[in-house]
């Protein structure tokens, strides 16, 4: 497996693949990689020739600059787990790669990147916008794969395709769970102990919800008693638990749509997110 910093060396390696007519899948990823990622890598490798894994902790998603420095860090783990799975080339930019001096440009994405983690995090899905138009520009990729874990960032990314007509395909990949139901996720390392313990009620609080609304109780209610479940479990704050339409993240209108259930809460210092389907 390659391991690549800079622009001119993934731009050469990916054009000499596309012209022996191989074809690239991107897996997008900010590092400290898990199970969930690593899952990601094997779908990419079931769709194209050649698999480019991407690590860069992009600080253009952070609002919080306290956040990004906690952000961690595992390199050498994850090369490890990359070149294991076999993975072709990791491309990890320095940031003057992505964002060279003078850099002025923010792609900005209206509608689904509103309300939910976008009312939280201003400037977020700017950040998520801007640094994945780069990842698809810098690595040729015919397609890439995002988690369904961020939904809402997923559904960023389809927008930008679609009204962008960028020539790339994106593959959606089902949340990976711990056994206890818990979103794998990065964070999950800052978590204490007792933290630990506490942070399925979320999935659970989500599993309920869902079958409730499934059988016929209005979804006012069923969600505001989802809500004091999740702070009775110990969470601190729910920062918003909505159903919105899957297909766009519009307000839920009817269930006789696909739906989703979308929360983002605080458990000690750390902010989780889950959805699933209703």
């Amino acid at each position: 497996m390659q391991v690549i910093d800079n622009l001119e060396t993934i731009r050469a390696q990916a054009s000499g693949w596309r012209l022996a007519g191989e074809s690239i899948c991107v897996v997008p990823t900010m590092g400290a990689l898990h199970a969930g990622h690593m899952s990601l890598v094997e779908i990419a490798r079931a769709h194209a020739d050649r698999v480019v894994a991407w690590i860069f902790v992009n600080p253009k998603q952070f609002e919080n600059p306290e956040d990004l420095a906690k952000y961690p860090s595992h390199m050498e783990a994850d090369i490890a787990k990359l070149q294991a799975a076999g993975v072709d080339a990791l491309y990890a930019p320095t940031p003057d790669q992505i964002y060279p001096e003078g850099f002025a440009t923010t792609v900005s994405i209206a509608g689904v990147s509103e309300g939910l983690c976008g009312a939280g995090r201003p400037g977020h899905f700017d950040g998520v916008a801007t640094v994945v138009t780069k990842i698809f520009t810098q690595t040729q990729a015919d397609c890439a794969t995002f988690g369904e874990k961020d939904y809402q960032q997923l559904q960023v990314v389809k927008r930008l395709v679609a009204d962008l007509n960028l020539p790339i395909d994106i593959l959606p990949c089902e949340t990976v769970r711990e056994t206890d139901g818990l979103a794998l996720s990065s964070r999950n390392e800052r978590l204490s102990d007792t933290d630990r313990a506490i942070a399925p009620a979320l999935h659970g609080a989500l599993q309920a919800a869902s079958a409730r609304l499934r059988d016929g109780e209005a979804p006012g209610p069923v969600i505001e008693r989802a809500k004091a479940e999740i702070e009775a479990a110990g969470f601190t704050r729910v920062e918003y638990l909505e159903l919105r339409a899957a297909r766009d993240l519009a307000p839920f209108k009817d269930l006789d749509e696909p739906a989703r259930l979308l929360v983002a809460a605080h458990l000690g210092k750390v902010r989780l997110i889950d959805n699933i389907p209703v």
